[in-house]
């Protein structure tokens, strides 16, 4: 039992240093989107609010579906650092469980890791997603986070829909972070 604290202890001290969201307790096992449709879920998002994360340094994020094959979901998640480049980052999605479609799992090729959790807990499709994630760790959990919207702007009336969502689950909305998505500024996304 020592270990395991001296490590949730390490581990919480390296991701506080890297502002990931790391609280203590199980993680929560907020309700789903009902009748999950991947294809109508493939396509490109904006981020427009999210938890802070250690791999998520910069703004104007987007993320583009695609579907792969039957039950499996491309991912190609891309956001521009602070020094103009853009940074990208390629997976797939997959349920863990056919018969719960909007709880997938992700991976990244370039990082060799364990699938994370990505659970889509609502969405229209056509306007917003709200996805959350979360990982036990021993004695505590960390979590993800994530508003998007099909535009890069979201109106404050779903935002704030969405994020009652979250404090419904146990998620603190007030922690949650504005993405940059002003055209000007994106517009070396484009480029």
């Amino acid at each position: 039992m020592k270990a395991i604290q001296v490590i949730s202890l390490t581990l919480l001290s390296v991701l506080a240093a890297n502002a990931q969201i790391l609280k203590f307790g199980k993680c929560p096992k907020p309700d789903v989107q009902a009748n999950f449709d991947a294809t109508r879920y493939i396509g490109k998002w904006y981020e427009i609010k999210k938890l802070p994360t250690a791999f998520q340094k910069g703004q104007c994020a987007t993320a583009t579906y695609s579907l792969k094959s039957p039950g499996v979901i491309g991912v190609l998640n891309t956001e521009l650092l602070d020094n103009g480049t853009t940074n990208s980052i390629a997976g797939s999605a997959k349920p863990k469980d056919p018969a719960q479609p909007a709880k997938l799992e992700v991976s990244f090729y370039d990082i060799p890791s364990p699938p994370g959790p990505y659970w889509v807990l609502s969405t229209d499709y056509e306007g917003h997603a709200l996805v959350y994630g979360c990982t036990d760790f021993g004695l505590f959990r960390m979590e993800f986070t994530w508003i998007m919207s099909r535009e890069p702007t979201l109106s404050e009336e779903t935002t704030e829909q969405l994020q009652s969502i979250l404090s419904s689950a146990g998620v603190n909305p007030s922690k949650l972070v504005a993405t940059n998505q002003d055209a000007t500024y994106c517009s070396a996304m484009t480029q």
